[in-house]
């Protein structure tokens, strides 16, 4: 089975679009990309206008020359299709390809999500565009890796979607009787008779005040799924059409992280290697890019993953558009690789003249200046790269700590009416990975259908939805001495989005030795404190659930309003280990607290937990090497006493146990252990 790109070393560049400029530009493009150790270029993402300018005409001159001028200067190509977005033509001769909102208005050619996942038309052409590009330039050894379409996302409503939507509905559920019984269409008289009857629902159908808003969550539920697998299959037709001409090069495309229209774990099957785009909103979003690395490598089972775009200074897509500071660009992107990134990439390598990305971050910009501080931090990274050669390439991630993270639980939680549209899935998973971030733990973020006999502790957060055998596995690893953490608004519903007819948290009751009766949802003015076991005091918001212990011991309880002195989180002996159930919405410190209580008990913090903003990761090579990433977020120098030695392999400085490191602000190590 094809894997990851082979590589020397971390392949390290990205967008590039000579398409864009006189060819005259691409010469001192090169020679700059020389000085900036640029080794890899992602050609070819957005030209389908330009290789196909009529319904029966292609063209690849230019990009001929674009492949044959970066092959010849020793560049690596990730060769893109081109299909990231429709030419004009096609959209005039084809209006169905256009897609149809939320609102049932068919739009008019423009934008970028562009193009029905439904329609014939694109489907045809977009999979012939991959092949003929598959069938010109398979035989380039230049080319290393293939990127399909680009970002995929949004949603279309149009008839095509209906008519595709009734065909996976019955591939689903076989007959009108079990789907019927699924979506619980005995309520409100919507018992269908016939599979024509169904329509997607939009706003004009089962919504109001927007996607989130529906009277029948099943409906709703199945259509996100619909729409994340009709896009599936978009990328699928075009990989196949590739295969026709290249067996063996390794086919992705780009994710957006945490991106909630579609579900990556579907996807995850079908790339060859994960890769994605990693735009933070601010500076301080350290734990939150940790746990999506963590979430993009999880996709392929711990298989190392490609970062295939960030930007080296800023964006241009939101209304505040924040610089990175000096130093920031190096140490995430060192994250990048301390989590499992073999690859880190930039969008873009020259800036764009015109349109929306004008503005944004470039490695050359609009004054093509080698001596920028941008530019030289990009060569100066290039240079780190090029000394660590291949080390790391391959390298695993040896956690013994799994978070579970379920696009299912994510749309059947935020969709549902009650307890509260103020509790978001990702908030919570977000506070949960950053009370293991900040002690340090090595975590897999991995679907509930993974393989949990790997790990110590799984924790669970806001797992709404059970499905298959997962209580059943959860329990295995408590009955074999690990722990287990779970939280309010847990155990509700099946894989149908129908609640289960017990107590709740449902199936995860047993486990966890508690029964909840009844919830109490307020608005994010009210606190609730919660006193924990010998322990802080600490606020809780949003959700209180009132626990009734069925053999679970209490360890916070309640401070006010009627339930006070009620279990606020529990902990159950269960075999040889325990469930941990957190019935309410801990603040990071509350979390925090229980978290540290879990990892601590397996021993399983890392080196340095109490050290602020120090992050640690570890990755293991392929001969068993232990690869200690230390990364200081800080913007002042930290010390800390060194609990391993070994070689600190950007300096070359040997370290040896006890001995006081100093990590500049923001500053990177690398300790070969």
């Amino acid at each position: 089975m094809t894997g990851l790109p082979r590589t020397s070393k971390v392949p390290y560049g990205g967008d590039y679009n000579p398409e864009q400029w006189p060819e005259e530009v691409w010469k001192q493009d090169h020679l700059l990309f020389d000085s900036a150790r640029i080794d890899t270029v992602t050609l070819g993402v957005f030209t389908w206008a330009q290789t196909q300018p009529a319904p029966d005409v292609y063209d690849f001159t230019t990009l001929d020359r674009i492949v044959e001028r970066s092959a010849a200067e020793g560049r690596q190509i990730c060769l893109a299709t081109g299909t990231g977005a429709l030419p004009p033509w096609l959209a005039k001769a084809h209006p169905e390809v256009n897609r149809t909102d939320f609102e049932g208005r068919r739009h008019r050619y423009g934008q970028r999500h562009n193009a029905c996942p439904s329609s014939p038309v694109f489907r045809r052409l977009s999979a012939e565009m991959a092949r003929r590009i598959a069938e010109r330039y398979a035989a380039n050894p230049a080319v290393i890796a293939w990127h399909v379409g680009n970002e995929y996302g949004g949603a279309c409503y149009c008839d095509l979607c209906a008519a595709a939507f009734r065909g996976w509905l019955r591939d689903r559920y076989s007959t009108l009787e079990r789907l019927n019984a699924a979506w619980n269409t005995t309520f409100w008289s919507h018992t269908f008779t016939d599979w024509d009857e169904i329509e997607p629902p939009s706003a004009l159908t089962e919504h109001w005040r927007g996607p989130d808003h529906t009277a029948f969550q099943g409906i709703t539920l199945d259509y996100l799924r619909f729409m994340s697998d009709a896009m599936l299959a978009n990328f699928r037709d075009e990989k196949r059409a590739i295969r026709e001409y290249d067996p063996h090069t390794p086919v992705t495309t780009n994710f957006m992280g945490m991106y909630r229209p579609i579900d990556y774990h579907r996807w995850a099957p079908h790339l060859d290697f994960a890769s994605w785009d990693n735009y933070p909103p601010d500076d301080t979003s350290q734990a939150r890019m940790a746990l999506t690395h963590d979430l993009m490598r999880g996709l392929k089972d711990g298989q190392p993953f490609w970062l295939m775009e960030q930007t080296p200074s800023y964006t241009a897509s939101r209304d505040v558009n924040p610089l990175k500071r000096p130093g920031l660009m190096r140490l995430w992107s060192w994250q990048a690789v301390a989590h499992g990134a073999d690859a880190v990439l930039f969008f873009q390598m020259r800036a764009s003249r015109g349109a929306c990305e004008k503005y944004h971050g470039a490695v050359i910009g609009h004054g093509s200046r080698s001596d920028t501080r941008v530019f030289h931090e990009v060569a100066e990274l290039g240079a780190e790269f090029d000394r660590l050669g291949g080390v790391t390439l391959g390298a695993r991630t040896p956690a013994r700590v799994a978070l579970l993270f379920d696009w299912d639980s994510w749309w059947a939680l935020e969709i549902s009416d009650g307890p509260s549209r103020l509790v978001r899935y990702q908030q919570v998973v977000l506070t949960y990975h950053r009370a293991l971030w900040d002690a340090g733990a090595d975590v897999d973020v991995v679907p509930v259908t993974a393989d949990l006999s790997r790990y110590d502790v799984v924790i669970a957060p806001a797992l709404h939805m059970v499905k298959g055998d997962l209580a059943e596995r959860l329990e295995e690893v408590a009955s074999r001495g690990g722990s287990v953490v779970t939280t309010f608004l847990s155990g509700r519903v099946d894989e149908d989005d129908n609640a289960f007819l017990t107590d709740v948290p449902g199936p995860l009751g047993p486990l966890m030795g508690v029964r909840v009766d009844e919830w109490d949802a307020r608005g994010p003015d009210v606190v609730n404190p919660v006193h924990l076991d010998n322990g802080p005091i600490v606020e809780s918001r949003l959700i209180f659930e009132l626990v009734i212990p069925q053999g679970a011991e209490v360890v916070g309880t309640y401070r006010e309003d009627f339930y006070a002195g009620t279990p606020a989180v529990t902990r159950n002996v269960f075999g040889a280990g325990y469930g941990w159930y957190v019935a309410a919405g801990l603040d990071q410190t509350g979390v925090s607290w229980v978290i540290r209580h879990v990892l601590d008990w397996h021993n399983l913090s890392g080196p340095y937990p109490d050290v602020p903003d120090l992050e640690t990761a570890v990755r293991v090579t392929r001969d068993g090497t232990h690869l200690l990433f230390l990364l200081n977020h800080n913007p002042e120098p930290v010390e800390v006493v060194a609990r391993a030695g070994g070689e600190d392999l950007l300096t070359g400085a040997r370290v040896h146990i006890g001995q006081v490191m100093t990590l500049d602000a923001r500053g990177v190590m690398v300790l070969r252990q």
